[in-house]
């Protein structure tokens, strides 16, 4: 039985592209009858990270890191960040292994209620970010620190001032980690985050933990027996090898370039190697014809195992560039970690948890989740402080110095293999792209016809007038999500007064854009100029009135219309008239440049139509890509049709 004193616990995670940082703060707790507490060599502390592993072992056992497995290490206190448990994580481009590590984190914070569990990335709060569209206004990356946190399972979020209180000042400074975990403690309830923030990050990680064996690919591979042996032992290995041959570099090849040390081509079973989709797919996808000095041929493509041959060749590529890079440690500089009270230990939770899932002790499938057990203990459990992680080619020479390896009993077991995985998830079709981006905005995709029928090109005309009329600023465009909002409007009288601030000749507005006097006696103005010019502007004043100079500006425009009608550029916009479009006037043209002039002047244009007619030739002009069009009009809520041919419509 655990409990937790009401002191509160703190978990601090930071996740960047490259890596994952995670880490609890343990106060106190007590297992049965004996207590444990923050002592500064961190020993009880690290049993706590050892507690929290051990009940999540069967998750994380399971699991194939990308770069590396979650880890708890002790953390001692530095200037306001207390005493925690941490670790770090690199996932390398597994973007899954970071989701995995939060939905983990969740769920400790759950499993102990004293606990709170703080998480972000190179990106800053990429929780946050997940939930962008439902934040509040005030949060923003530069006051989001500290203020983010798991409590009891449920996503926090602490507000700038008091819950509660009106009037927050945006610019107060972050609070620190005492100071938030002494809010969360007393008012948990007040700081709950927003009910569609917390749905959008449900949403995320939610088929977790079953998301860890969909994300599984199991393949068939024609490689060396040492390798099938070594990953029988450390199926996680797998993971090093595709990082060292996807990220090689040409020096890295050095060891390539002749006969195998380590993994000769002739000694070549088959056999089955788990992978994750993301290892699988970036060693399928990258083409490589191996040095003929290596011995390591490929049959002709048409043969059926010649996938087989060619993912055994890659993973022989790269075990053989990390056993290069090895430091040739002994094996027996390794220390034995899998004796003494604290495997004992871990061993007795996983028969607990039905981890092996009623195996009998000793059969083929129970020292197979046994080797994942021993795996995930000397990576994630076992590992001291102070211990220099030990670098994947030496721990694949130690496994091979101490494995037998039984080429006959290899090539038994590869006459029985079971069915590898289908691999058709790799093609993605341009439907199943689109049903994903839907799916990621939370829509349903009509079918074509139901689209085709209902679609309303009035809303993209209205939905652009919405846009038109929002607020921007340097942050960006608020972006109308329905069209039902109020239209564009224009306010005459206000548009009247502003040109008569502007137009107006007002001697008192102008002063401020006349020339000082040495820029006129530079340019030979003399004050009896400037009498002149005051003189004609107060006989403009009295002469121009608002009114007056508003039709004057309304017949210039009707004159530029009048040119403008008989031009390419007139006759490119549709207007409205009686039954037919402007540039369908064809037998007015005939009648000479009178009539066209008239119908302008009658025919005023058609602007909604204009709009959607120059959007739908943008949109028919990206050909099927992204562009400004359907980016644009997607934001707005609004998804345009399949593109057709536009045939003199």
């Amino acid at each position: 039985m655990l409990c937790f004193i009401p002191l509160l616990n703190f978990v601090k995670t930071h996740l960047c592209r490259g890596g994952f940082l995670s880490g609890l703060r343990v106060a106190e707790f007590w297992t049965g009858e004996e207590r444990f507490g923050p002592r500064r060599d961190g020993g009880a502390a690290g049993a706590g990270a050892e507690l929290a592993l051990v009940r999540f072992a069967p998750l994380l056992a399971a699991s194939v890191w990308q770069r590396q497995p979650f880890r708890l290490r002790y953390v001692p206190g530095r200037g306001e960040i207390p005493a925690h448990l941490g670790g770090t994580t690199v996932f390398g481009d597994n973007v899954e292994d970071e989701w995995f590590i939060v939905y983990l984190l969740r769920e400790i914070a759950r499993e102990f209620p004293g606990l709170a569990a703080s998480i972000d990335d190179n990106d800053g709060e990429f929780l946050l970010i997940e939930a962008a569209d439902f934040l509040p206004k005030w949060l923003n990356p530069e006051n989001s620190e500290n203020r983010v946190f798991f409590y009891k399972g449920e996503l926090h979020i602490i507000p700038p001032g008091e819950p509660g209180e009106q009037g927050w000042a945006l610019s107060a400074p972050c609070p620190t980690v005492p100071q938030a975990l002494a809010l969360l403690s007393t008012r948990p309830e007040e700081l709950l985050a927003a009910e569609p923030i917390r749905a959008a990050l449900n949403k995320r990680i939610h088929g977790y933990p079953e998301k860890i064996q969909a994300s599984l690919h199991r393949a068939r591979c024609f490689l060396p027996a040492g390798i099938a042996a070594v990953l029988r032992l450390r199926p996680s290995l797998v993971a090093a090898a595709v990082q060292a041959f996807y990220l090689r570099e040409p020096g890295d090849l050095a060891a390539c370039r002749r006969p195998f040390r380590t993994f000769p081509a002739e000694q070549r079973v088959m056999a089955l190697v788990t992978f994750t989709r993301c290892l699988y797919a970036q060693l399928v996808q990258q083409q490589f014809v191996p040095d003929r000095r290596s011995g390591y041929t490929l049959p002709a493509p048409s043969h059926p195992q010649y996938r087989a041959y060619e993912l055994g060749m890659k993973l022989a590529h790269g075990f053989e560039m990390l056993c290069s890079k090895s430091s040739k440690v002994a094996p027996d500089a390794k220390r034995n970690v899998l004796s003494g009270l604290l495997w004992e230990r871990f061993l007795r939770s996983l028969k607990e948890k039905d981890y092996f899932k009623g195996e009998m002790e000793g059969s083929a499938k129970y020292l197979e989740l046994l080797h994942m057990a021993e795996d995930h203990f000397q990576q994630c459990v076992a590992v001291p402080e102070s211990c220099d992680e030990v670098s994947p080619g030496d721990e694949i020479l130690t496994l091979l110095q101490t494995t037998p390896i039984d080429l006959k009993e290899f090539e038994r077991a590869a006459a029985c293999l079971p069915a590898e995985d289908d691999d058709s998830w790799l093609d993605i079709t341009p439907g199943a792209l689109d049903q994903m981006l839907k799916e990621t905005r939370n829509e349903s995709l009509p079918s074509t016809n139901e689209e085709e029928q209902s679609y309303d090109l009035g809303a993209v005309a209205e939905s652009m007038k919405a846009f038109v009329s929002k607020v921007s600023t340097h942050e960006g465009a608020e972006l109308p999500w329905s069209s039902d909002e109020s239209h564009v409007t224009f306010d005459v009288d206000s548009f009247t007064k502003a040109l008569e601030r502007i137009l107006g000749a007002d001697s008192e507005e102008l002063d401020s854009d006349d020339l000082d006097e040495e820029e006129e006696e530079e340019l030979g103005f003399s004050d009896e100029d400037d009498e002149e010019l005051d003189a004609g502007n107060e006989r403009q004043e009295q002469k121009v009135s608002p009114e007056e100079l508003v039709g004057s500006l309304k017949a210039y425009m009707r004159d530029m219309d009048r040119e403008l009608a008989q031009t390419n550029v007139g006759k490119s916009f549709s207007s409205h008239k009686r039954g037919a479009s402007s540039v369908g006037a064809a037998p007015c043209e005939s009648a000479g440049p009178g009539c066209g002039a008239e119908a302008a002047e009658l025919a005023a244009l058609d602007v909604d139509m204009n709009l959607v007619a120059n959007l739908l030739e943008s949109y028919s002009a990206q050909a099927g890509l992204a562009g400004p069009t359907s980016n644009i009009l997607q934001s707005l809520g609004l998804n345009l049709p399949e593109s057709t041919e536009l045939t003199g419509s």
